[in-house]
């Protein structure tokens, strides 16, 4: 039996114990509303919280990894690697890869690229040597001698001597090939003196004659034995072509059953037999199309690393930042040729109001493309350039003057008549953007001196026609003129003869003073002598205005991305573009400096 004494000991436990577990949860009650209930509330700050640690980890990896890319690009450089199929657009077709046949812009091209000659043009549009190691005159002027670099070969292994360089140009001087250049080397003797030195005689002095050296050479091994009439048909110049330039033939393929959407591929590879070094790309593709507008959707589409002689980009294009646009002049002249045949521009006066009422630098402005201006039948800075004797100013005061004092008067609706009869010219020019713009230009300007322009528009094959039998009153046309004053073919006045071989004067300019001073100019090989002697072509011709000069005309180049050693200087043709492309390269790989 329990006492009452241990009843009351167990009672006390009990109660003790009982307000150890009401102090226990009262504790825990207060803890988990302090820990736990009262927190709750927080969750949103905390959520904020974490997520801000979150967005400035993301931030710090993200800039990490700018500054790495960053400084990774300050640290590395792009560097052109070799390979890769370089495919040029040219608006043409494609005949014939001869050198002393090719004339067309497309056949030039090729045949640059598959053939060399005696002398080019380096990269600063300067002649020096290309097969020829040297090239020397003797005394009397008349005899120039070339040297040429040994150890050349042609694309199939056999050595190139002098021996193909007499058979090149003895073969253009045949009248049975008929050749486009056979005229220029008339009355020339070419002679081997040994296997590396080639001479050339001249029946005159003629100090621009190194300049007609750059043709491709032919190889008479392969060539010597086709009959000379058969020559320009033969299979060599379309099918496998054998040159010593730096690309050799692969293949040609054409596609398209229409005229309006046919288009040749020309296929060249690395020539590893060519003397300044292999060339750099893996393949060079001229692909040829009818008509320029298919040609820019074949570039649009990524078909085209480049396309050659464009006239105009259009904006689209113009705004896409991984092309590149190369403005080339060209040193050549357009200009306004002045028939001096044509009953009202055989008067002097007239000639001299038009060349006074044209405005060169709005017309300059009207171009699509930054030019340079040209005001006299010298370039600037060509040998003989005279500032003081360049065409008469822009003055319409003056041409005004100049159409009273010719008997020409202006009527009431602003337009000039004579004897009747209204002071009316025809314009010919070639069907092309830029030349109507110009025409247009000149067509507003003479009009306010009240003389009316009609304007034609033509074809290559209108125009040569409309050249051939002088219809015309004015002649907007663009003429080469190359590095050397030279310009007996376009300004002599037997170039005029109806009977004339080549008969460039379109002007009809007959001048004894300028005869005089162009044949004087072109015979003497001392510079300064040469410069004193086309003074006095220069002042008659700014007196005579036979014609009015523009400016010098453009060859633009556009590709998709940077064209590695690709050198953006004047050229003398659009094929001398080529004058490195050995060196070309446009494929890319990022190294560490």
């Amino acid at each position: 039996m329990i006492d009452r004494t241990t009843k009351l000991r167990w009672r006390r436990n009990f109660r003790r114990k009982q307000k150890q577990l009401e102090g226990i949860g009262s504790q825990t009650e207060e803890s988990l509303d302090r820990h736990f209930f009262r927190r709750i509330g927080r969750l949103y700050e905390v959520r904020m919280f974490i997520i801000s640690w979150l967005l400035l980890i993301v931030l710090l990896i993200g800039m990490t990894v700018v500054q790495t890319r960053a400084l990774g690009s300050y640290y590395q450089t792009v560097k052109p690697l070799p390979g890769g199929i370089y495919s040029e657009g040219i608006v043409g077709s494609f005949t014939n890869a001869n050198p002393i046949f090719a004339t067309s812009v497309v056949d030039s091209s090729v045949s640059k690229l598959v053939f060399s000659g005696l002398m080019t043009y380096n990269n600063k549009n300067q002649l020096v040597g290309d097969v020829a190691k040297s090239l020397t005159v003797d005394p009397t002027g008349k005899i120039y001698t070339a040297v040429l670099n040994s150890g050349i070969t042609w694309q199939d292994g056999k050595p190139l001597t002098a021996e193909d360089v007499v058979f090149t140009y003895q073969t253009l001087q045949n009248p049975d090939v008929k050749s486009p250049y056979f005229s220029a080397w008339q009355g020339i003797k070419v002679a081997e003196i040994d296997k590396n030195t080639v001479t050339f005689t001249l029946p005159n002095i003629l100090a621009s004659f190194n300049y007609s050296l750059t043709g491709g050479i032919l190889p008479k091994h392969i060539l010597a034995n086709i009959e000379p009439g058969s020559l320009r048909s033969a299979l060599f110049n379309t099918t496998k072509p054998i040159g010593s330039g730096p690309f050799k033939w692969h293949n040609v393929d054409v596609t398209g059953s229409e005229v309006t959407d046919r288009t040749q591929r020309v296929s060249l590879l690395p020539s590893s037999t060519y003397y300044n070094g292999e060339p750099k790309l893996g393949e060079f593709v001229i692909r040829t199309f009818h008509d320029e507008g298919v040609m820019l959707e074949s570039f649009k589409k990524g078909e085209l690393t480049a396309m050659a002689g464009v006239q105009d980009l259009p904006d689209d294009q113009m705004k896409d930042l991984g092309i590149s646009q190369y403005n080339i002049p060209i040193t050549g002249e357009v200009m306004a040729f002045l028939n001096n045949k044509d009953p009202i521009l055989a008067d002097v006066h007239v000639r001299q109001a038009l060349v006074s009422a044209a405005n060169p630098q709005e017309i300059l402005a009207s171009l699509s493309y930054p030019s340079i201006a040209a005001k006299s039948p010298f370039l600037h800075g060509m040998l003989g350039y005279d500032p003081a004797a360049v065409q008469r100013p822009y003055d319409v005061t003056e041409a005004n003057k100049q159409l009273d004092a010719a008997g020409w008067a202006k009527g009431v609706d602003g337009i000039r008549t004579k004897d009747g009869k209204k002071l009316t010219l025809e314009l010919n020019t070639l069907n092309d953007i830029e030349y109507a713009t110009v025409a247009n230009q000149l067509q507003k300007q003479w009009k306010q001196v009240g003389v009316v322009l009609n304007v034609s528009s033509l074809d290559q094959t209108e125009l040569q026609t409309a050249i051939e039998g002088r219809t015309y009153g004015v002649l907007l046309y663009g003429i080469s003129l190359g590095l050397d004053p030279d310009q007996f073919a376009y300004w002599h006045s037997s170039q005029a003869d109806i009977l004339a071989k080549r008969r460039l004067n379109f002007s009809d300019y007959s001048s004894k003073v300028a005869d005089a001073a162009l044949e004087a100019g072109r015979t003497r090989l001392d510079p300064s002598l040469r410069a004193a002697k086309y003074k006095p072509f220069l002042e008659a011709w700014s007196q005579d205005a036979p014609a009015l000069a523009l400016y010098q005309p453009h060859f633009l180049y556009v590709s998709h991305a940077q064209v590695f050693n690709f050198n953006e200087r004047a050229l003398n043709t659009p094929s001398d573009r080529y004058a490195d492309v050995q060196k070309w390269m446009i494929r890319t790989e990022r190294v560490t400096n």
